[in-house]
């Protein structure tokens, strides 16, 4: 194919916004200022994470879908029809990438505000994710993956790296590695932040990528919380609990990061538990590969790993703190044994001098 050769086709961008704690859905559907529209969800769902789908006709041209989801995010869909040659679309995705992550930002923040008052520690926003998908209905001279690459693949890998300029071998390579065509007359390759399918069904898929990018979104957000506690944790395990925090009963209504960090433990552990089992793709095989790939290249499963080596490391400080105060607990009631002790002999001997 020729740069002559025109390609038609859809810019997909997934924008996904953490801006809190959780999302009342329920109350939002009860609110008749959000205006909620009835979507159907990909069969690869579980019913437990149903988003709400909101009405996005104040949001920016192409704007195809807003979506509010219970654990506090945020997304937002985009779609930007092209008819063009894949030399000219390597400049417009770049162009179309930096546009509409300014128009996400301000369609985010009229829908935030619309909705803050249902939003549990509402804040615009605390991470932002985004990814691009191009999807290709028409490609002249298809001769399969492998034709794909030599003959392509120079300006493939660069399109997905939104450069104007041709990468080097090693790195177009490494681009291209994750290429896989499913049917005889399709391909996929997914890369860090966007991927490009050849295929005219291509809408199923759609809502595996916007979670993906969410999913993405969440284990970031996570690791830089527990980031932050741990550290306000290991502040205060510098300084000596408060005597308070040595009495029984008293001492657990008294603010204590370590405790709080337990708390944290679980919400995350119940969170990312949900994210991992929203999809169910036993069985679907092409959900299943793609799934696997968009795993590899946003590097989902370390992202995990960092998460739970944190909350390992809370367990363990959890547990060394709680195994101090009960030592320090025992040797005060130990103390306060013998003082009672020696105050009884004592008043036995004033009475003992007084007959």
């Amino acid at each position: 194919m020729e740069s002559s050769n025109r390609i038609t086709g859809n810019i997909f961008l997934f924008h996904a916004f953490d801006v809190g704690e959780e999302i009342d859905l329920d109350a939002i559907k009860h609110d008749h200022t959000v205006n909620l529209i009835t979507r159907p969800l990909a069969k690869y769902f579980k019913n437990y994470h149903i988003p709400l789908s909101v009405e996005h006709t104040a949001c920016a041209q192409h704007c195809e879908q807003a979506q509010l989801h219970n654990f506090g995010v945020i997304t937002l869909r985009y779609r930007i029809p092209f008819s063009t040659t894949l030399e000219d679309l390597r400049k417009t995705v770049m162009q179309v990438e930096d546009e509409y992550t300014s128009y996400s930002l301000q369609d985010a923040g009229n829908l935030f505000q619309q909705v803050e008052s249902y939003i549990k520690q509402a804040r615009f926003f605390h991470i932002h994710n985004s990814y691009v998908l191009i999807q290709i209905s028409s490609l002249p001279q298809y001769g399969g993956i492998a034709q794909i690459k030599q003959e392509y693949g120079d300006i493939i890998a660069s399109l997905l790296r939104f450069e104007t300029e041709i990468l080097s071998e090693h790195q177009k390579n490494e681009i291209l590695e994750g290429a896989f065509s499913y049917y005889q007359k399709d391909f996929v390759i997914i890369d860090i932040h966007a991927a490009l399918i050849w295929d005219e069904e291509y809408e199923e898929i759609l809502d595996l990528f916007e979670f993906a990018n969410m999913q993405h979104l969440e284990l970031q957000y996570f690791d830089r919380l527990l980031d932050t506690q741990l550290s306000i944790a290991y502040e205060q395990e510098k300084k000596s609990p408060p005597m308070t925090a040595y009495l029984p009963f008293i001492g657990g209504l008294v603010s204590d990061p370590v405790g709080d960090l337990n708390k944290l433990k679980v919400d995350i552990s119940v969170i990312t538990d949900r994210l991992e089992n929203s999809i169910k793709i036993t069985g679907e095989a092409y959900f299943s590969i793609l799934y696997r790939m968009l795993s590899q290249k946003l590097d989902l499963e370390n992202w995990r790993e960092s998460i739970d080596g944190k909350l390992a490391i809370i367990h363990d400080i959890g547990s060394i703190y709680q195994h101090k105060l009960e030592v320090i607990r025992e040797d005060l009631l130990t103390c306060s044994i013998i003082v009672l002790i020696i105050l009884e002999l004592l008043m036995g001997l004033v009475n003992l001098y007084h007959q």
